[in-house]
């Protein structure tokens, strides 16, 4: 293992942990962008769900609160993902994954630039339960489908008026479940090898450390704040996606 490769490992690590810890979601889209340089696609793949979902588990710690006062609201998302990840994986036989990716990137990118320069933000105050099923069901598609869990449940509740908890509460442990899944299904695959192991090793207590400072950040921003910086997540997300996209094919 060269510096140049620990250097390239580590920048992968501590942006993913960091992103997590900031917004709850955008793991994959920034530690790939490191990752994807130094080791093939389902060796990186497969270390960022263990990233993510470790990283994650620390977020729903800190709004386990808000995850118990709106449980139901957790599970209206939640619950329709669980049949939408298999029928993700089985549509890769018909959908290529790479059209799935550019078409919610651009997606992302004009959701993001809509939003993000406007002085005021959308405010979606009605309740909506089957939309809400609607989305974490896209949602569950998406991630069997193109590894992007998070992208549609994130979009539409940064068009809730909800406090920043609120908005975790729902976002953070959907990602760790649709993601925890996603890694069984990888593990059961043989993809965690011996070297992957020595990887994830390597790379885990940078991803905990700054995942820890993103919480910190996390904390001063107040409500707009945080809806704000998850649209602007999703704008910088979207063109990154587009970019790995157009330069890999990943």
């Amino acid at each position: 293992m060269t510096v140049d490769f620990l250097i390239i490992l580590l920048l992968g690590a501590a942006s993913g942990g960091l992103v997590n810890g900031l917004a709850g979601f955008g793991t994959a889209l920034f530690a790939l962008s490191f990752w994807l340089q130094i080791m093939p696609p389902l060796q990186a793949v497969s270390m960022v769900v263990v990233m993510s979902v470790t990283s994650g588990l620390q977020g729903v710690w800190l709004v386990r609160a808000s995850i118990a006062d709106q449980p139901r609201r957790l599970l209206r998302f939640l619950l329709p993902a669980l049949p939408g990840i298999p029928l993700g994986v089985a549509a890769l036989t018909v959908v290529s994954a790479t059209f799935l990716k550019v078409a919610i990137g651009s997606f992302m990118i004009l959701y993001g630039g809509f939003f993000a320069f406007r002085s005021a933000l959308p405010k979606f105050e009605r309740r909506t339960p089957v939309l809400d099923g609607l989305v974490g069901f896209l949602g569950g598609l998406l991630g069997g489908a193109a590894s992007l869990s998070g992208a549609l449940p994130t979009m539409w509740c940064a068009m809730r008026p909800w406090p920043k908890a609120e908005t975790r509460a729902v976002l953070q442990p959907f990602n760790v479940v649709v993601l925890g899944l996603a890694l069984v299904a990888l593990a059961l695959r043989g993809a965690y090898s011996w070297d992957v192991i020595k990887l994830i090793a390597i790379a885990l207590p940078a991803t905990l450390i700054f995942a820890q400072i993103g919480i910190m950040i996390f904390k001063r921003l107040n409500d707009d704040q945080f809806r704000r910086l998850i649209i602007a997540m999703m704008f910088v997300s979207g063109i990154g996606l587009m970019l790995r996209v157009l330069a890999s094919g990943v």
